[in-house]
């Protein structure tokens, strides 16, 4: 634990509650003689609290964005994947507790876990310190530039991009196809290729079959551009 809240930069009044949300329902159910908790009412909870932090964060530092805007730019910054990265930049499925079942099926990198053993965590921080603890927190993990840069990348559409740069010209089709994926079950990565008339323009990869067709289409949009 001790470890842990080293990189969190937080060190715990109530040690139960970090213990807590490192603890997946595998592992409750199956020392259900210890009368254990799961982490799944504080992933809950935490889910609040991050969108709470995060909208607060895009309200001050985007005063003139619309609404519609400031959503998007939230939901990316919250989304599992985001959430994923810091799990993994904290090292965090190394502290889980998981079942046997979830432990043998690679649960220590699955992208769900993970996302929600990170929300489960800042409501621990939440709970033990309060919405300043918190908050503090989840700036330092989630809320840097670099990861600003990160989510203005993630949220560009580059398929809808592809698709009005070809429309410009009549009668052209733009189609896209799985060309391989690999990776066991909780890791999987997808290959894509998109075809303009039936012609390959560009192919990208991605964790899944959305974010791979997005990555061959703005491979598409480079290629084209040039």
């Amino acid at each position: 634990m001790q470890e842990l809240e080293k990189k969190l930069n937080y060190w715990f009044q109530n040690h139960a509650l970090l213990e807590e949300a490192l603890c997946h329902s595998s592992y409750a159910n199956e020392h259900r003689a210890d009368h254990l908790r799961s982490n799944e009412r504080l992933e809950f909870l935490g889910d609040s609290v991050l969108g709470f932090v995060t909208a607060e964060f895009l309200f001050a530092q985007h005063p003139d964005l619309p609404e519609g805007d400031l959503t998007r730019i939230r939901a990316a910054l919250v989304c599992e994947q985001s959430l994923y990265e810091v799990a993994r930049k904290l090292n965090l499925g190394a502290y889980l507790r998981l079942g046997r079942g979830e432990e043998s099926g690679g649960g220590r990198t699955r992208t769900s876990i993970l996302a929600d053993a990170t929300e489960a965590v800042f409501a621990a921080v939440y709970l033990d310190g309060g919405i300043a603890a918190a908050s503090a927190l989840i700036h330092r993990v989630l809320l840097d530039a670099e990861r600003e840069e990160v989510v203005e990348e993630r949220r560009r559409d580059y398929k809808t991009a592809l698709q009005e740069l070809v429309q410009r010209q009549a009668d052209q089709v733009l189609t896209y196809r799985m060309v391989g994926e690999r990776g066991p079950d909780h890791a999987k990565t997808f290959a894509a290729e998109v075809l303009l008339n039936g012609g390959p323009i560009g192919s990208g990869s991605g964790h899944s079959k959305k974010e791979a067709e997005q990555a061959a289409a703005k491979a598409a949009l480079e290629s084209l551009s040039e």
